[in-house]
């Protein structure tokens, strides 16, 4: 398979489907988005982590994919007129969402209760975890734009929105499991 194929040298690509569209659609910028995420989860991934948090986020990667897949896709070429699906295309499920939900939920009965903002820092691994929340939340917030002009699956808005949780609850776990400090924002009053 052939990496470069010329395409898209005039400034537009193709959705899943075959639908070419400026390389700065709402759409091109959420699933790129979402890919960006998934290399800075990768980013966490490959430093020196519990194996039970990796294996979190290897299936997140994964789910990001479907994410991904998801956001490029062309709504109109998805579907048949009758309803039935073109393209097989797998579907974030509510399950997914739960087990995110559940994750946090292990890690946060074994955190001290949040009292204030953290600082994002501490450790080098504590602050890839943040940066990818904060591109988690981009990645959120370019869904929802396209799913105001261009509706897509309400799930794929839920998980964002839980991934980016997840990724504050695991910033929190990281800092306690390697002794970083966790620094509380508390306003300066002048």
């Amino acid at each position: 398979m052939k990496i470069y194929t010329k395409t898209g040298d005039k400034g537009t690509t193709a959705l899943f489907g075959g639908t070419r569209v400026p390389k700065h659609h709402i759409r091109i910028e959420s699933y790129g988005t979402v890919d960006e995420l998934n290399s800075y989860i990768g980013l966490i991934r490959d430093q020196n982590i519990q194996e039970q948090c990796k294996n979190t986020l290897i299936k997140i990667q994964h789910e990001l994919f479907t994410v991904g897949a998801i956001l490029a896709t062309d709504p109109e070429k998805a579907v048949l007129k009758n309803g039935k699906e073109r393209l097989n295309i797998d579907k974030i499920t509510n399950e997914q969402i739960a087990h995110l939900e559940h994750e946090m939920d292990i890690m946060n009965e074994a955190l001290p209760p949040m009292t204030h903002f953290v600082l994002p820092g501490g450790h080098q691994t504590v602050s890839f975890c943040h940066i990818a929340r904060c591109v988690c939340r981009r990645a959120e917030r370019l869904a929802t734009a396209l799913n105001e002009t261009e509706p897509i699956n309400n799930n794929v808005l839920m998980y964002l929105n839980r991934l980016s949780d997840y990724l504050f609850v695991l910033a929190r776990k990281l800092s306690q499991t390697l002794q970083a400090n966790e620094v509380k924002w508390i306003p300066e009053k002048y």
